[in-house]
């Protein structure tokens, strides 16, 4: 009876030791896969609210031509906002021009890439002209790039009484390119490039000049030119979102 009461004693006193050894909280080295365990949930977290912010945030993915857009800064977003509210009748996948983009833009992408510009200057098309090459300006450009007839014949193309190659798509995307190719290789900047496909070279080097600054966001430009990016931007949001 006491050998029993012994054995009892010895295996209770064994239990509360256990028990006691692993209810105390263990060093974190001594569990390396607990350890992995927790760096893999906190990094699925991290990734998952970063994927929310991203849903949440309109800007989040909005760039030009390989370039970050400096959301950041106030006026810039209240800019983009003003534009992407007056595009938002094109949100529609009904909407003609999509239609439209689908069909044009990827033969002008194409063209575009082959001169080593960025895929982004295919929506200046849509913002000049809503690829319709019949659009004309009271200054008289014309086609789907919006030309004037001097810098049109400038790269190449044929503009006179009987012919007018502002309305071929090929052979205005070629020239588009070639000319915002020179645009770049001058202003060193993408986005500068832009403005002066607008403003014309010398408006904007004076500009430049003149203010003493190199980032088109913090130039003041006619309110067109002001606008442009901003307006291409937006149509590029719009199109590629919906």
């Amino acid at each position: 009876m006491v050998k029993k009461r012994v054995l009892c004693s010895s295996a209770l006193l064994m239990l509360m030791l256990m028990s006691n050894l692993y209810s105390k909280p263990q060093p974190e080295m001594a569990d390396p896969f607990r350890k992995a365990l927790d760096h893999s949930m906190k990094a699925n977290i991290s990734e998952t609210l970063a994927k929310k912010e991203a849903e949440n945030d309109p800007y989040s993915q909005l760039s030009f031509a390989e370039t970050d857009i400096p959301l950041e800064e106030v006026t810039v977003q209240k800019k983009l906002d003003k534009y992407l509210s007056r595009f938002a009748y094109l949100k529609k996948p009904s909407h003609h021009i999509h239609k439209k983009a689908d069909q044009l833009l990827p033969r002008i992408a194409k063209i575009l890439k082959s001169y080593g510009v960025p895929e982004d200057f295919k929506y200046i098309a849509v913002v000049e002209s809503s690829l319709n090459p019949k659009t004309t300006s009271h200054k008289g450009a014309g086609g789907y790039w919006q030309f004037m007839p001097a810098t049109a014949r400038l790269y190449g193309l044929k503009v006179n009484g009987s012919v007018d190659e502002r309305l071929d798509l090929i052979k205005s995307t070629h020239a588009a390119a070639k000319y915002l190719k020179s645009l770049h290789k001058e202003f060193g900047d993408w986005t500068l490039a832009a403005a002066a496909y607008n403003v014309g070279g010398g408006s904007l080097r004076a500009s430049l000049r003149r203010q003493k600054k190199h980032n088109y966001y913090d130039l003041k430009l006619n309110s067109e030119t002001a606008a442009y990016v901003y307006k291409i931007i937006s149509m590029k949001a719009i199109l590629e979102m919906t």
